[in-house]
C-alpha cells in the first residue's frame, strides 16, 4: 500500500477508507452526530486526519478507540484497511467485556420461540392493566 506523506485526507473520508462504515454519507451522519471523536473531542467530518491521532468510535453497542498509523483517500480491501490503523488494548479488552455481558443477559432472559396470539395478547394485557375488567 503506497502512501503519501504529505496526503491531505478528511476524516470522514478516511473512516470511509478504513472501512469502519459502508459510505461516506454515513461516515459524516456519524460525525455529525457525535458519534465519532477525534483526539478526545467532537469534529467535523472535514476535518484533516493526522498519524498517531487517536479515534473514539461508537458502532451499536461497541465503542472502539483506535490510533491512526496510515492515511490513505482510496478505499482498499479489509486486509489492507486493518493496517491504517490499531485498537487499543483497553478498547478491545471492553469490548469482550461488554460482549461477554450482552451474552449472559441474553440467555438469563431468553425470548420466546414465537409471538403470542390473540387471546394470549388479551390476557397479558388484561394481567397488566391489573386483571380489572
Amino acid at each position: 500500500m503506497k502512501q503519501q506523506p504529505a496526503q491531505e485526507v478528511r476524516l470522514d473520508k478516511w473512516l470511509w477508507c478504513a472501512r469502519f462504515y459502508k459510505t461516506r454519507a454515513l461516515a459524516r451522519e456519524m460525525i455529525d452526530g457525535g458519534k465519532v471523536h477525534y483526539n478526545g473531542q467532537r469534529s467535523k467530518p472535514s476535518k484533516v486526519v493526522e498519524l498517531n491521532a487517536t479515534l473514539t468510535l461508537r458502532q451499536g453497542n461497541d465503542e472502539r478507540t483506535v490510533i491512526i498509523k496510515g492515511i490513505t483517500d482510496q478505499r482498499r480491501p479489509a486486509n489492507e484497511a486493518v493496517e491504517l490503523y490499531e485498537e487499543t488494548a483497553e478498547s478491545i479488552e471492553k469490548r469482550e467485556k461488554m460482549a461477554q455481558a450482552r451474552k449472559l443477559n441474553a440467555l438469563t432472559m431468553p425470548h420466546p420461540d414465537r409471538r403470542p396470539d390473540k387471546k394470549e395478547r388479551r390476557d397479558l394485557m388484561k394481567f397488566k392493566s391489573g386483571g380489572s375488567e
